[in-house]
């Protein structure tokens, strides 16, 4: 599966008309920097549905798929903090790699934006798979480690 930051979908519309319409129809440099964020975040959760085996669509998607494309996203997020618990916190060289995910901050931050997006988008708010339980537990447990 290809990066978030990888240029082979920054082109694409990921959803298609009978999935759920884009997100606007604004040319990106009008928007604000949130709105290209949003945007950004819904073509890549979109990527990640269509590269998932086997796809999936929009409207089979649960809170267990977000998880796994919140753990998929650690791989690639700019702000990094130690797993709970990690045996080699706060060594300078540690003899394997850690055990890293993003802050709680920058998944908070992005459900939100999903959240939104998911609404935006024709998606019904008891139907939003941003909204799921265990989004907001496994968010609780990022932000209290």
């Amino acid at each position: 599966m290809d990066p978030p930051n990888s240029t082979n979908h920054s082109n694409n519309l990921l959803f298609s008309a009978s999935q759920s319409p884009s997100l606007s129809t604004t040319s990106p440099t009008t928007l604000s920097q949130y709105e290209n964020q949003k945007r950004w975040d819904w073509n890549t959760f979109g990527q990640y549905l269509h590269n998932h085996r086997p796809p999936l669509s929009l409207a089979r998607s649960s809170g267990a798929h977000v998880l796994e494309f919140l753990r998929y996203l650690d791989q690639f997020g700019k702000t990094k903090v130690h797993a709970h618990p990690c045996p080699f916190f706060g060594h300078p060289s540690p003899l394997a790699p850690c055990p890293l995910c993003q802050a709680w901050g920058s998944l908070d931050a992005l459900i939100g934006r999903l959240c939104a997006a998911f609404e935006e988008n024709g998606g019904k708010p008891d139907l939003n798979p941003f909204r799921a339980r265990a989004i907001r537990l496994y968010l609780r447990e990022i932000r209290d480690s």
